[in-house]
Formats: structure tokens, C-alpha cells, sequence
């Protein structure tokens, strides 16, 4: 009997715990789109995509913005491909390449930025054979965000400095 009431007890536990993460997980989905939103309020966001926390990275403001946005979306690449081609013709965004092939790439530029959306298939085919997900990763730099062309040189005078110190060891 002791053992019932131990695993009833870890199941209300773990389902307590659960429901605290999903909470979290909305908190953190609403809380993004208002930043993303208002840092790039031009770029159509699918409804129905998540933000991914990790991979996402937004610097600058207005339209000074760089970053990355990753999000899963509960639809195929297709029709993913389909809500940008039709969202972001009244947003004053220009495609000016593309390439729809497994992995779908499309680049707009709008007043000296550039935005790139790349679209992948992200798992099999969909709950009972329907649409599979989708991973949508958007890239957006302005064009004063690169200041030196090769900003890594500095990288390889301190590995050459390195191999020195190891080399005179």
C-alpha cells in the first residue's frame, strides 16, 4: 500500500512539474514575440511557429537589427514557403533570390537590410500522415553591422603567438 501511495504521489508530482513548464514555455513564446515584434515589427512571423530560445540571438534596434530567429512550425516547408510568398508582399520586403529545393532559402532586402529564411523539414511525415513540421531560421543583417571586412585576423595573430610561446618552451 505504501508503495501505491509513493508512486501516486510522483505522478501528481511529475505531472505538477509538467504543467509548471508548460506555463513557462507559453510565458516565454508571448514574451518573445512582443521583442521580436518590436525589433523587427516588418518580418511576418507564422502564427503557429515557436521560437526556439537557444539558437535565437536579436542584436540592435529598429532598423539597425541583426540576428537570428529559430522556430518550429507545425506545418510542411510547403506551406511554410506558401505563408512568406503571400506575407511579405505588403510588408515592402523584395525577394531578389531564392531556392526551393529539400532545404528552401529566401532572401529579401528592405532599406539596406537583408533578410535570409531558410526552411527545412524538421521530422517525418505528420501525426496520422499528415503535414510534416518545419524549422524556419531567419537571418537579418543591416548593412553597418559589418564594420571590418576580416575581423577575425586578430584570431590568427594570437594562435601565431601561441604556437611561438609553445614552440620556445
Amino acid at each position: 500500500m505504501r508503495r501505491v501511495k509513493t508512486i501516486i504521489l510522483l505522478a501528481f508530482l511529475l505531472v505538477g512539474v509538467s504543467g509548471c513548464s508548460v506555463f513557462i514555455s507559453d510565458a516565454y513564446q508571448e514574451e518573445s514575440r512582443k521583442i521580436i515584434n518590436y525589433l523587427l515589427a516588418d518580418m511576418p512571423l507564422p502564427d503557429d511557429a515557436e521560437i526556439q530560445k537557444t539558437p535565437t540571438v536579436i542584436l540592435g534596434t529598429g532598423t539597425g537589427i541583426a540576428g537570428r530567429i529559430v522556430m518550429t512550425s507545425p506545418v510542411s516547408p510547403a506551406s511554410n514557403l506558401i505563408f512568406y510568398s503571400e506575407s511579405t508582399s505588403g510588408t515592402g520586403w523584395t525577394l531578389i533570390s531564392s531556392t526551393v529545393a529539400e532545404q528552401i532559402v529566401l532572401i529579401y532586402t528592405k532599406e539596406g537590410r537583408y533578410a535570409t529564411i531558410q526552411i527545412l523539414k524538421s521530422s517525418g511525415p505528420g501525426f496520422l500522415g499528415g503535414e510534416s513540421d518545419s524549422v524556419i531560421i531567419i537571418s537579418v543583417v543591416h548593412p553597418s553591422a559589418i564594420q571590418d571586412q576580416n575581423p577575425y585576423t586578430a584570431l590568427s595573430e594570437l594562435k601565431f603567438e601561441a604556437d611561438r610561446i609553445a614552440a620556445s618552451d
